[in-house]
């Protein structure tokens, strides 16, 4: 769009926003299910993984009350410290968290096969690369480090506690979009694997494409994913499928590896006069 263009038209797209984790990075979106596991267990309550991964994509300080609120969890906390578990035992289990994932996050900042490839046809395309995460600065940071490292390199990174609130409201998106200058919305496609990155998009009027195969709802490293049966991987990916088509997502995607021919589709879309 240039300066003078009275009004932005959504006849091609602008942007491409991304996750993170289990999008462009760590395979099964590993690293902040451990985080979760290990910060409840210093206050002396145990969660399993699946407890810990529910509530995956929003901002982590919402995730922790999401686990903490669950019945099983609250009765486990209950029992432990003999009373509920309050906002101020949250901030606390926060506190703990951030520096754990810290920690541990540079052990599960590989790229997922086809990240560099698929950003570098999006560059050629002449759109803009965001990203959003439900990470705090901190831990986005390390994230982003260690992704630039591996060849990957977002135009702008916007942290879920830099603004008034994370997925699944809009706001994080909404601000990428504005560093980029990329809108209307009907110009902007957001990717991720979560429920809430498809409500984000939606809340924020974008396309949405679901990532499921490297995505959390299947929830294994490559390696581990590559032992299954051929018929207990397609199983699982089916499963993370339903899940985001549930949620609405507008296209889904086992890989960021197969976005390029989305981005064909909803060009050709929009063309048409099609809109979100």
């Amino acid at each position: 769009m240039t300066a003078t263009e009275p009004r932005a038209s959504c006849r091609r797209l602008r942007a491409v926003i991304l996750d993170w984790a289990g999008t462009t990075q760590d395979h099964g979106s590993l690293a902040p299910v451990g985080a979760f596991v290990r910060a409840f267990g210093e206050f002396g309550v145990s969660i399993t993984m699946a407890q810990a991964r529910g509530p995956m994509g929003i901002y982590k300080l919402d995730h922790i009350r999401a686990i903490a609120a669950e019945p099983a969890v609250a009765d486990e906390w209950r029992r432990v410290h003999g009373a509920p578990c309050e906002e101020a035992d949250v901030q606390a289990i926060y506190r703990a968290l951030v520096p754990i994932q810290e920690a541990v996050l540079p052990q599960f900042c590989d790229l997922i096969s086809g990240t560099v490839e698929a950003v570098s046809e999006v560059r050629a395309r002449g759109y803009r690369i965001g990203s959003t995460t439900g990470y705090p600065r901190s831990v986005g940071e390390i994230a982003a480090r260690e992704a630039a490292r591996r060849g990957y390199e977002p135009d702008t990174m916007v942290c879920a506690d830099e603004v008034p609130a994370g997925r699944p409201e809009p706001w994080m998106l909404l601000r990428a979009m504005e560093t980029l200058r990329a809108f209307p919305p009907c110009a902007v496609v957001k990717v991720g694997d979560t429920r809430a990155d498809i409500d984000e998009g939606i809340n924020a009027g974008t396309w949405t494409v679901g990532v499921t195969r490297t995505g959390t709802y299947v929830g294994l490293a490559a390696d581990e994913l590559a032992t299954l049966t051929a018929a207990d991987r397609a199983g699982r990916i089916r499963e993370a499928a339903e899940i985001l088509r549930g949620q609405g997502a507008h296209y889904l995607v086992e890989s960021i590896a197969e976005l390029p021919p989305v981005l064909d589709d909803i060009e050709i879309r929009l063309a048409l006069g099609d809109r979100p």
